[in-house]
């Protein structure tokens, strides 16, 4: 042990100096290799070119915890602090997780006035530390994650820990100044619409910031502080999240976690679903276990399906639109559903007449057992129901009405939001409707029947009333009474044909066939037999089947599908058409319907005018004109936006296995869809999460994890996008590349690897010899390289080096914006 006595003077001075020129030289040296355990002031650390995924700064002393450049798309970082035994390098907390920086000329840099600032290429600050003008010497990696910048006394003058993202790390405490704000979707860091925050009432709370609005939806907002267990009298506003897996909280919220003990490493993350859950590692496989969450029913968070929407869980995920609403964007449930008819439009009708809104203009729907949250503007206690239809009809606010059997409660909706249906509950929603709108349901008639029988005699009364009389009028009565004999016949005679109609159904027991019952149309073998014209017209063919179109009743297009290799049972095949059922994007074909006969299985889907983009883009004989660059980067952007939809976003993920440019449909405007999703899954071929690797694919598409017998998942088909990103830009097969006597796998391997090389180059006039020939040099270069820089990054090797079609998604938008 070596002693160094104290120096007082231009001695110290020096001294100082040198040492800290001495930690400048040997952090900027450690950095190089995997990181060091500080930063010395007046260092500077850029991307590296050659960056994967995670590029480590600094590593904390005991190897758990990283900081640096996180790759968040193709050529984005951010500054993040990560778990380095996690297997996808969990992130802990991230500096700029809404302005990522460009992956070259990007730099994090230790300014000599003591400002820790990270530095996009054009030398722009997109984030920096409070230190400047202070004695800042070092930036540490602490023990516990938490990223600190220290004086020479080893005094914190700044804390990663005050400023969270969505997650807490044990002994990071939470106060009046911290929060944690959820990612905006699964495997993005980007902000999202819930907080973790402590309220002015001292209370520690989940709230949702909606586009349109927003509300608190933990602890329960209906119930007074001491029925949740909470105190609003402690003002300290303290929280904390210890080693050993308990939380406490200054208004007496706690809880443990399943697995409570020392030696785990834990995390309380907010999740992007509004869920708050504390996550355990297991350090051997590096993947995470929920320990504890605050909601076991997914339905009980906020915005998960939006506005006009109800939430089901039975027995996965479910969101649906009211009946008479369409989804406003079938990739964003959140966003919700909107009226098919407007509304407001007919109110503004009625202004237009100068006359106050009838009641012959609207009517109700019945939802029974159903409920939607707050956002109740009129409240009554133990009225009828007609006058609570009244109430709603005559305030033009009014979105529906909720009544509770029994003590006549009487609630007035202004909006529908957090839709669910409560088994056994005595409350029901009236949806308010233009009758022309009203569905012909017998659920929908009865209602409405029940609606008017109401009216008629509140318009008795009120005529009553209005005469001035109670006089008996034998007449009215007459009138009233055959009118009533009359309906009651009709109702009797109807329900009579239902009873007969229902007794002779055959027996249907499938759970599966029930969910697509109402969401497909489900059609005869004649009917389809008819529309296809017997199936004459075969619009195309693959390995599933063969493709006829066709022409419904309705005078709708259609293409029907015949479906090869289905050996599952009926109800097996009924219970997988309920996950295709629920699809619903703009880049992905719509399933309209389907058709079981014994050994026929049939798919009936929207009919795409413009065919496959392989005819469109390989076919040099066809009338079709040349597709122009606007055109094509638009068909990259769509076919990746439907990929991330059905990877990340849609409510059973669904990996497609055969992305292919026979697979890609353009409509009349040249907009992508995919088509022939979820066929692995008929075909049983695999599970939701991971496919069998039993080949499944066309050669020059597939990924090589096919070859070597692994799961497959969703980056086998980031490969298979890479390739169609080739031809795009190409114009021909990928399979034209190849020399004679070389394998497509090959040929596809080489051309990226000459393609990496030629990107990495200064000069790019190789693109004008690269690009489709046809386009005439016409097209956007920027985008071109872009394209390929991406296509190249998809066609990697190895899997994990891939990027999710969610951040190919981001950077493609990005430079289109």
């Amino acid at each position: 042990m070596i002693a160094i006595a104290p120096m007082g003077g231009a001695g110290a001075y020096i001294f100082t100096t040198s040492i800290s020129f001495l930690l400048m030289l040997m952090s900027i040296a450690a950095t190089k290799d995997h990181g060091s355990s500080y930063l010395a002031r007046g260092s500077s650390v850029s991307i590296d070119e050659g960056t994967s995924t995670t590029t480590p700064v600094l590593v904390s002393p005991n190897g758990e915890f990283a900081c640096g450049f996180y790759r968040v798309a193709t050529n984005a970082f951010t500054f993040s602090v990560w778990f380095t035994g996690s297997s996808g390098k969990t992130v802990a907390w991230t500096a700029n997780r809404d302005a990522p920086v460009n992956g070259r000329g990007s730099r994090l840099a230790f300014r000599r006035d003591g400002g820790l600032d990270l530095l996009d290429y054009n030398g722009a600050a997109v984030w920096s530390t409070n230190t400047t003008a202070t004695r800042a010497s070092r930036a540490q990696l602490l023990d516990s994650g938490n990223l600190v910048i220290v004086d020479p006394d080893g005094q914190q003058l700044w804390r990663s820990f005050d400023s969270p993202t969505d997650t807490l790390l044990p002994s990071q405490p939470m106060t009046r100044n911290t929060k944690l704000v959820s990612a905006s979707a699964r495997g993005l860091l980007y902000s999202g619409l819930y907080t973790l925050y402590f309220d002015s009432d001292n209370q520690l709370k989940l709230i949702y910031n909606g586009p349109e609005v927003s509300s608190i939806y933990w602890p329960n907002p209906f119930n007074k502080p001491w029925e949740n267990n909470r105190t609003t009298y402690n003002r300290s506003l303290h929280a904390i999240l210890q080693p050993t897996g308990q939380f406490s909280s200054s208004d007496d919220f706690e809880f443990e976690a399943s697995d409570f003990g020392d030696k785990v490493m834990r995390r309380l993350t907010l999740d992007y679903d509004g869920n708050l859950r504390l996550y355990s590692l297991n350090t051997i496989s590096g993947n995470w276990s929920v320990s504890w969450m605050a909601f076991s029913l997914v339905c009980d968070m906020h915005g998960l399906c939006g506005k006009n929407s109800l939430c089901k869980y039975i027995p996965k995920l479910e969101c649906s639109c009211l009946e008479g609403f369409e989804v406003v964007d079938g990739s964003n449930w959140s966003k919700g559903c909107r009226r098919k008819v407007n509304i407001r439009a007919n109110r503004d009708k009625q202004i237009r007449r100068k006359a106050n809104i009838s009641t012959q203009d609207f009517s109700f729907r019945k939802l029974a057992d159903t409920d939607f949250y707050g956002y109740d503007f009129g409240y009554a206690e133990h009225v009828p129901i007609q006058k609570c239809r009244h109430m709603c009809l005559n305030n033009t606010d009014c979105e529906a009405f909720g009544y509770c059997q029994g003590n006549g409660k009487c609630y007035l909706k202004v909006y529908l939001f957090n839709g669910k249906i409560f088994p056994n509950q005595h409350n029901d929603i009236y949806l308010k409707v233009p009758k022309g709108a009203l569905s012909s349901s017998k659920l929908a008639s009865s209602v409405t029947h029940a609606c008017k029988f109401n009216e008629k005699e509140a318009n008795v009364s009120s005529q009553m009333l209005k005469d001035g009389s109670s006089k008996f009028n034998f007449g009215y009565f007459l009138s009233s009474a055959l009118t009533l004999f009359l309906t009651e016949i009709t109702l009797i005679v109807a329900g009579c044909w239902v009873v007969y109609k229902w007794e002779r159904r055959s027996e249907i027991t499938d759970e599966g066939y029930k969910i697509i019952s109402s969401q497909f149309r489900i059609f005869s073998y004649k009917e389809l037999q008819k529309a296809t014209n017997c199936f004459q017209e075969e619009i195309g063919s693959g390995r599933s089947g063969a493709v006829y179109k066709g022409v419904l009743d309705d005078e709708r297009k259609v293409a029907v599908k015949k479906l090869n290799d289905v050996i599952q049972g009926e109800q097996e095949f009924r219970s997988e058409l309920s996950v295709i059922g629920t699809i619903y994007h703009m880049n992905v074909v719509r399933i309209w319907g389907f058709c079981v006969k014994k050994t026929h299985k049939l798919l009936v889907s929207e009919f795409i005018e413009n065919g496959s983009l392989a005819t469109v883009l390989f076919d040099y004989q066809s009338l079709s004109p040349v597709l122009q660059w606007v055109q094509r980067y638009n068909i990259a952007l769509g076919v990746a936006k439907g990929l991330a939809y059905l990877h990340h976003e849609c409510l059973e993920w669904i990996v497609h296995c055969d992305v292919k440019p026979e697979n890609i449909l353009l409509d009349k405007d040249f907009d992508p869809k995919i088509a022939d999703f979820g066929l692995v899954k008929l075909l049983k071929r695999g599970s939701s999460a991971q496919v069998l690797s039993k080949v499944h694919g066309t050669r020059g598409y597939i990924a090589p994890e096919w070859a070597l017998n692994l799961p497959i998942t969703g980056k086998a088909d980031v490969y298979s996008y890479g390739v169609v990103l080739l031809e795009l830009v190409k114009g021909i097969r990928v399979s034209s590349w190849m020399v004679e006597g070389e394998e497509v796998e090959m040929a596809v391997r080489c051309s990226a690897e000459i393609l990496k090389e030629k990107l990495a180059g200064e000069d790019q006039s190789w693109l004008l010899d690269f690009v489709d020939y046809r386009l005439d040099g016409d097209f956007n270069y920027s985008e071109a390289i872009v394209m390929l820089q991406i296509a190249v990054s998809c066609l990697e090797e190895e899997r994990s080096r891939r990027p999710s079609m969610s951040h190919v998604v981001e950077t493609l938008l990005s430079l289109a914006e």
